[in-house]
C-alpha cells in the first residue's frame, strides 16, 4: 500500500544520516507532529538554536557530521528515507534530569540539550520509525530554511510504501524506544561508537568487514544476516576424507595437522619433529602429529586405498612416541587416523594401548563443524571422549556421538531464538517463563522439556554481546528479564 506524504521536516543533515543508518530513533524538533503522521526527512545545514557542529555533537561524531554537511554544498540532493511519527515526547521541568541520560544514549552533547531546554523550558523529542525508499527522491532546488519541507515542482518525489524496509528491526526499535522514554541509558552506545570507528577505517580486509556487519546485525540495523565470505579453509577441509581414502599419505598427514590447528590445538616452540607443522611430514623417524595444548595428543596417520591396516601402524606410534616424548608419551591421548579396517593384531595393539582409531570422514565432520560454528567445539569437553573407553575402531563412534551432541545443543539454541522471534512478532518482549512455554510447545519432545532454569541460562548466553542472537532488557530479577530477537542462528542439516 502506497502512502501519500504531503510534507517533510527539515533536520540537521547529520541527524538525518544517523536516522538513516539506525544510530538514532529520535531527534529534537519543536513544532508539533501528530502520532502516525508520515514525513519526508529533508537534510538541512542548520542546527537547533544556531549551535555550531562542535557544540551540538559529541566528539566521536564530529567527522560524520562534517561529512554529512559537506554533501549539501551542491544541488540536487537526495531524500533517501521517510518516517512515521511514533511519539512526540515533551520533556518538562520535572523531567529535566533525563537530559543527561538522553545525551549518554545519543550523539548530542549534554550542554546542547540543556541549552535548547533553557530557551523553551521544554525539550521536544520526535521519535521516528524510519524506512528506506526503494528509489530516493531528488530535490533539485534548495528549499527555504525552516521547520518543514514542501516539495516543489522541480523535485522528483518517489512513491513510498508500507512495504519499504525499516532501517532497524521492529524489536530493536521498540526496545530502544522503551529505554529512552523509561529514562534508561542505552546499553550499547560503546558498541555503536566501535562500529563507527570500524566503518571509518574502511578496509578490504574480510575480518574488518565481517566485524562491521556483525556489530550492525547485533544492534538490529540489519534485518537479515549479512552475507559472509565462505571460510577459505573449506577448500582443504572438504578434501580430508577423499585424501584419507587414497594412497597420498604425505598430503593426508598435512591435512590432519591443519585440522588439529583449526580445532584449536597448539604447541610451544620446544616441540618434537614435524609435530604440527602443516607443510612438513613426519618422515622416517618422525611423529606424524603431536599437540601440547590444551592437552597432549600424539598420533599416526594412515591414508590407504586398501581395507586393511596392519599392526605396523599402531606399533609405529608406540615406538616413535616413546622415542620422541619418552615419559611424556604415557600422558598423551593416542590417535590413529586411518581409513581402512585394522587387522586382528592391529586391533589388539590399539585397544591394549588405549589408542583411538578415527576415520578421515569423522575428522572432516569435526573440522567442518568448527569452521561453520567456531564456538561449538570445546576441546576440554572433547577430552573425556578421547580418554575413555572404548578404544580401537569403536572410538570413531564415540567421536561421532560427541559431534551429534554438539549439533543437538546448537539446534536447541536455534529453536530458542525462533521461539523468541515468534513471541516478539505476536506480542511484547517475552520473559524466560514465556519463552520456555513457547519452546516446549513448539519444539520439545515429551522427554526433552526445558525448565525455567535451563531457559534462563540459554537466553543469557544468547544475549551476550559476544553472541548477539538475542537482546535483553534487565528486570528486577532474572525471571522478569525480557528478551527480543536480533538474528537467526543458521544451521546446516
Amino acid at each position: 500500500m502506497n502512502l501519500g506524504i504531503i510534507k517533510g521536516i527539515q533536520l540537521p543533515a547529520c541527524d538525518v544520516e544517523l536516522l538513516t543508518l539506525g544510530r538514532l530513533i529520535a531527534v529534537p524538533f519543536r513544532q508539533n507532529i501528530r502520532e502516525g503522521e508520515v514525513l519526508w526527512l529533508y537534510p538541512s545545514q542548520h542546527l537547533p538554536d544556531n549551535l555550531s557542529v562542535d557544540q551540538y555533537y559529541q566528539t566521536q561524531y564530529l567527522t560524520k557530521a562534517e561529512s554529512a554537511f559537506a554533501e549539501l554544498q551542491t544541488y540536487p540532493i537526495q531524500i533517501k528515507v521517510w518516517a512515521r511519527c511514533e511519539y512526540h515526547w515533551r520533556i518538562n521541568l520535572q523531567q529535566k534530569y533525563l537530559l543527561e541520560k538522553i545525551a549518554k544514549s545519543t550523539v548530542w552533547k549534554l550542554e546542547a540539550l540543556e541549552h535548547i531546554f533553557a530557551q523553551y523550558q521544554v525539550l521536544k523529542l520526535l521519535i521516528l520509525r524510519v524506512y528506506r525508499l526503494s528509489n530516493p527522491c531528488v530535490v533539485n532546488v534548495q528549499t527555504e530554511s525552516g521547520a518543514f519541507y514542501w516539495p516543489q515542482r522541480d523535485d522528483v518525489m518517489a512513491m513510498n510504501s508500507e512495504s519499504d524496509t525499516p532501517v532497524i528491526s521492529e524489536a530493536s526499535f521498540y526496545q530502544r524506544k522503551a529505554l529512552l522514554v523509561g529514562g534508561e541509558v542505552y546499553p550499547y552506545k560503546d558498541l555503536e561508537v566501535l562500529q563507527l570507528q570500524v566503518e571509518q577505517i574502511g578496509s578490504s580486509n574480510l575480518a574488518v568487514n565481517q566485524l562491521n556487519d556483525d556489530i550492525k546485525m547485533f544492534l538490529g540495523w540489519s534485518k537479515t544476516s549479512p552475507t559472509t565470505q565462505p571460510d577459505p579453509d573449506f577448500a582443504w577441509i572438504s578434501a580430508i576424507a577423499q585424501i584419507g581414502n587414497s594412497s597420498d599419505g604425505n598430503t593426508f598427514e598435512k591435512l590432519v595437522r591443519k585440522s588439529f590447528i583449526k580445532l584449536g590445538f597448539a604447541n610451544s616452540n620446544n616441540k618434537p619433529e614435524a609435530s604440527l607443522d602443516p607443510e612438513s611430514t613426519g618422515g622416517a623417524g618422525g611423529l606424524d602429529f603431536y599437540c601440547e595444548t590444551p592437552y597432549q595428543v600424539v598420533g599416526e596417520c594412515k591414508a590407504t586405498k586398501s581395507e586393511i591396516v596392519a599392526d605396523g601402524t599402531p606399533a609405529q606410534l608406540i615406538k616413535l612416541g616413546h622415542k620422541h616424548l619418552q615419559e611424556q608419551y604415557d600422558c598423551c591421548i593416542k590417535i590413529i587416523m586411518a581409513a581402512g579396517q585394522l587387522n586382528r593384531h592391529a586391533k589388539q595393539t590399539a585397544i591394549g594401548n588405549h589408542m583411538n582409531v578415527i576415520r578421515p570422514e569423522t575428522l572432516q565432520k569435526l573440522v567442518e563443524l568448527k569452521a561453520k560454528q567456531p564456538g561449538s567445539i570445546d576441546l576440554l569437553q572433547l577430552k573425556p571422549c578421547l580418554e575413555q573407553q572404548p578404544f580401537g575402531e569403536e572410538a570413531d563412534a564415540k567421536v561421532n556421538r560427541y559431534i551429534d551432541d554438539v549439533r543437538e545443543k546448537l539446534k536447541v539454541r536455534s529453536q530458542i531464538i525462533q521461539a523468541v522471534k515468534q513471541l516478539c512478532s505476536d506480542s511484547d518482549f517475552p520473559t524466560v517463563v514465556e519463552i520456555k512455554v513457547q519452546y516446549n510447545a513448539r519444539f520439545a519432545a515429551t522427554d526433552s522439556k526445558l525448565t525455567n532454569e535451563s531457559v534462563k541460562d540459554l537466553t543469557i548466553e544468547l544475549s551476550s554481546p559476544l553472541t548477539g542472537y538475542l537482546g535483553r532488557i534487565k528486570g528486577d530479577n532474572s525471571q522478569s528479564d525480557r528478551f527480543y530477537f536480533l538474528r537467526d542462528l543458521s544451521l546446516d542439516d
